[in-house]
């Protein structure tokens, strides 16, 4: 498809001219004045302009201010008869490209334009490029391959461009902080500016100060006026975590703050517009909350009007080998050791615990294992007390079985590999060096366990 040009000029004949002589590369729209070319384009998707200074009684400068103020401006080259080196410095302030004089030079104009066109598909990709690097840096901490996880990582790359409030819900341990902080991260909001306040870690009183701030002498302590954490964030996210444990009086300033967009400092009267991109979490249920009443449901419905849910570690088991690996390689090089693979007994009783804890209990019991072992791989006498823990053993795999019709039904170790190692060869491709890799063996531990398991 080529690009779109539009040419406005007062005379017909240049128009005309232009035309021909730029058709075989663009796509061309004419128009004679500002109103047909704003008509222009306010109605097509044009790329470049390329306009006269003097359109009759009309200014190609005014033409030049309000094109630049759309949301997709068009690449903008100025000719005239009329040429001056201010004239072409005014005309680069505010936004064009070039300046070319007439008599047109048809070779330069044709020129300037592909030179203009290499420029902005420069720009494009640079930022198609930055927007996928970003991306990718936001959502790599959310590992995982399953079903569950997918789920959870498109609805961010959903919302998180926008300036819904979103309700993070999910057990302690399952990585709310962490979505938390890949929303904000794709909302194009500052990275400084995300603000965390732990609300169960604050009495009322002293919530209320955090959150909205409070004037000198408002209450005994307040030696002096004090910035809350909603000012904090102006222009950025505020991240409330676990919001189920806040007082009423604070849901109801809450409240109003999502509502009104402003907050009141305590002991103050007068509003302060808030610029403020909310995000809460908690690991209670909040419907349940209102329905006893200790949460109010206003509020409710104003946190949830984007939902995200947490899986559970136990809902997503297929992930577990791939939260290990990662988790081996970062405690590694945190604690400068080399990176060693786990053993067969290891991985199955990985695979086969419950984790009440939940992916912070699986960092824990990893890092736990870099820390202890001194031998040439990680085992169970490696791992921390808990893992031994027999009610938390899995005995049936109903979910892996669920998702996996080929995944084993009963934990046996032998057909546990099997599908641990097919999985790994399926999320890699066949590459059997990505592979070993997210199973967290060497490559020719990898290629004796598929000849041994006739694979």
């Amino acid at each position: 498809m080529l690009p779109t040009l539009l040419i406005v000029d007062d005379e017909r004949a240049t128009r005309e001219g232009l035309r021909s002589a730029l058709e075989e590369d663009f796509d061309i729209y004419l128009a004679s004045n500002n109103a047909e070319a704003l008509a222009i384009l306010k109605s097509e998707d044009i790329q470049f302009l390329l306009t006269d200074l003097r359109l009759g009684g009309d200014s190609g400068m005014d033409l030049i201010d309000t094109a630049k103020k759309l949301p997709s401006p068009p690449v903008i080259l100025m000719m005239t008869a009329y040429g001056s080196v201010d004239t072409a410095v005014e005309a680069m302030r505010r936004g064009a490209f070039h300046f070319v004089t007439k008599p047109l030079n048809l070779d330069e104009v044709e020129m300037l334009l592909k030179r203009a066109l290499r420029s902005k598909t420069l720009e494009t990709e640079n930022i198609q490029l930055t927007k996928q690097v970003k991306q990718s840096a936001s959502l790599s901490r959310l590992i995982g391959k399953s079903p569950e996880i997918k789920k959870v990582t498109e609805l961010i790359e959903q919302v998180a461009p926008t300036r819904a409030t979103i309700l993070i819900e999910g057990e302690s341990g399952t990585g709310k902080e962490v979505v938390a902080h890949a929303i904000h991260h794709l909302s194009g909001r500052p990275a400084s500016k995300l603000v965390i306040v732990n609300c169960a870690a604050l009495s009322p009183q002293l919530l209320e100060s955090e959150l909205f701030g409070h004037e000198k002498g408002s209450f005994t302590g307040a030696a002096q006026k004090r910035i809350g954490r909603f000012e904090q964030a102006d222009g950025g996210t505020l991240f409330l975590d676990e919001i189920g444990e806040i007082d009423a009086a604070t849901q109801v300033k809450l409240l109003r703050a999502l509502s009104e967009r402003s907050i009141e400092r305590v002991g103050s009267n007068s509003p302060i517009k808030v610029d403020v991109r909310l995000i809460a979490a908690t690991n209670k249920n909040l419907r349940q909350l209102v329905d006893t009443g200790s949460f109010r449901e206003d509020l409710y419905f104003r946190l949830n009007v984007v939902s995200v849910k947490m899986p559970t570690l136990r809902e997503r088991p297929e992930d577990i080998i791939l939260l290990a690996s990662s988790f081996l390689r970062e405690f590694a090089e945190e604690n400068g050791r080399p990176v060693k693979p786990l053993t067969d007994e290891a991985i199955h009783r990985l695979v086969s615990y419950s984790w009440p804890g939940n992916v912070r209990e699986l960092r824990t019991a990893i890092e736990h294992g870099v820390v202890m072992s001194n031998d040439a791989s990680i085992g169970v006498r490696h791992f921390p007390a808990f893992l031994e823990d027999t009610p938390h053993i899995r005995k049936p795999v109903e979910h892996c079985e669920k998702n996996n019709p080929n995944a084993p039904a009963v934990l046996n170790l032998g057909e546990l590999e099997k599908f641990t190692i097919r999985r790994a060869l399926a999320e890699s491709a066949d590459n059997r060096t990505k592979a070993a890799d997210l199973l967290g063996i060497s490559r020719r531990t990898l290629q004796r366990k598929i000849k041994e398991l006739e694979l």
